[in-house]
Order: C-alpha cells, then sequence, then structure tokens
C-alpha cells in the first residue's frame, strides 16, 4: 500500500513537472521578448520547487514525522538566508540582469557609454551580450579597439548610462559641428 502510494506521489511529480515545462516553453514561444536566459532558472527552480515537495511526502508516507520535516525545513531556510547575505553581490548583479532583460534600457547591438561622472568618459562599446552577471561591450574606446570588456550588471543601475540606439557613436568631428 505504502509503495503504491510513492509510486503515485512519484508520478504525480514527474507529471506537474513536464505540465509545468511545457506551459512554460509555450509562454516563451508566445512571447519573444521574455529571454531564454531568463526561462531557464524558471524552469529549474519549478522543478528543484517540485522535486523537493514530492520527496517531502515520500518521506511521510514513509513515517518521517512532520515535525521533523518542519524542522529540516526551517533549518535549511535558516542557512539559505545567511547564504543569501554572504552573496549578496552576486544576487545583486542577477537581479539588475532581471531587470535589464525586463526594461530594456539598452539591447544587444546598441552603443552605450558608463559615464564615471558627467565630466568624465567612461566604458564605451556595443553590446555583444548580456547574461545573468555580465554585460560585454566590444570596447570602443581608443585604448584597445575591439577588445571585450565585462561589466557587472549591477553598475548599469549604479552610474549614468548614455546610449545610441542607431549607428556608431559620434566622431570628434560630429561633436563639433
Amino acid at each position: 500500500m505504502i509503495a503504491g502510494q510513492v509510486a503515485l506521489i512519484i508520478c504525480l511529480a514527474w507529471l506537474a513537472q513536464r505540465i509545468l515545462t511545457r506551459a512554460i516553453s509555450r509562454l516563451a514561444q508566445r512571447y519573444p521578448q521574455l529571454p531564454a536566459e531568463l526561462m531557464m532558472p524558471v524552469r529549474g527552480l519549478l522543478r528543484w520547487l517540485i522535486l523537493g515537495s514530492a520527496f517531502m511526502m515520500v518521506l511521510e508516507r514513509l513515517g518521517v514525522s512532520a515535525q521533523v520535516l518542519w524542522t529540516a525545513v526551517t533549518g535549511f531556510v535558516a542557512v539559505a538566508a545567511v547564504a543569501f547575505f554572504a552573496i549578496w553581490s552576486v544576487l545583486s548583479n542577477m537581479f539588475c540582469a532581471l531587470l535589464i532583460f525586463v526594461l530594456s534600457p539598452f539591447r544587444i547591438g546598441e552603443h552605450v557609454e558608463v559615464l564615471e561622472s558627467a565630466d568624465k568618459p567612461g566604458v564605451r562599446g556595443k553590446v555583444v551580450a548580456i547574461n545573468l552577471f555580465y554585460t560585454t561591450l566590444e570596447d570602443a574606446s581608443g585604448d584597445a579597439p575591439g577588445a571585450l570588456l565585462q561589466i557587472p550588471n549591477s553598475l548599469f543601475f549604479q552610474k549614468a548610462v548614455r546610449r545610441w540606439r542607431h549607428g556608431e557613436f559620434p566622431t570628434v568631428r560630429q561633436q563639433e559641428d
């Protein structure tokens, strides 16, 4: 009887995971502005939540008390909270990546400049990639043209950003005219 209940829990968890994965894939196809870099972590998070829930339900069917399970979960959450504060800068860059994907302050192919201050030039280049931690720019400064620069995503929300949607950066002659 218990083996049947455990098998049923596992089958239902597998089915729920498959249905949600397909739903997320269809959502990503229907709305192409949702980046694939965002959909993969969402799928993974849902998969782990379903598997964790199924695991806890199986343990409960095998006789592990709810109090022991609750103690284990709260202990895990406490450790996760401490780890959250320990890796704040990494999480900050990931959250800023999410904001870049959702708010689109710039896109791949556009030219941007991250200003140090209003009177100092900053890092400038063409956006060639955006991932969870860094935005990669192809350097357009005179120092190392063509080199790739990786800017932490959180920097785009801490500094002023100048962008050009079409074409290249203005040359010195264009700025004087």
